[in-house]
């Protein structure tokens, strides 16, 4: 999907100045293996992830992000922790922060396929066998699999 219009209007009058957005990751993990979604502007392997729009709740966005990149139906099953990402600095210059908001999903049906040009491939992989993700997809990944009831969050 591309970048949703609201960005595009606002970067009309800031440019590439660093955004702060609602972002949500979604961990479908289903027989011990992980959905994970190889970007098409990075080539890295990442959770799938996105943007909420303007009154999206948090569940409905990850829910959506995942059938549009991967083809894959899922149902979120819990709040598994919120923080930040880095900075993302995208290739034509625009910068972002995300407010990350990590949700664990139930897989419920669809072949894993590219459903978007945002991806170049999708995949099952085995826990313990993962491609070499980014930091924070990662820690997202170890805190789905060490549940807390209250979630995971950064304390200091």
């Amino acid at each position: 999907m591309p970048t949703p219009e609201f960005i595009v209007q606002m970067r009309r009058k800031i440019g590439n100045d660093p955004l702060w957005l609602p972002g949500v990751k979604a961990v479908v993990i289903h027989e011990g293996r992980v959905l994970l979604v190889r970007r098409a502007d990075n080539g890295r392997w990442t959770l799938p992830a996105g943007i909420l729009e303007p009154g999206e709740e948090p569940a409905i966005a990850a829910v959506r992000e995942v059938f549009e990149e991967t083809a894959v139906h899922c149902a979120v099953t819990r709040l598994v922790g919120v923080a930040t990402t880095d900075e993302a600095v995208y290739p034509n210059g625009d910068r972002a922060r995300y407010l990350d908001i990590i949700l664990a999903g139930e897989y419920l049906g669809g072949e894993a396929k590219v459903n978007d040009d945002e991806n170049l491939e999708v995949g099952w992989f085995v826990l313990g066998q993962l491609p070499a993700l980014p930091p924070k997809h990662q820690r997202a990944i170890d805190w789905t699999l060490e549940p807390r009831e209250a979630g995971h969050f950064i304390t200091g």
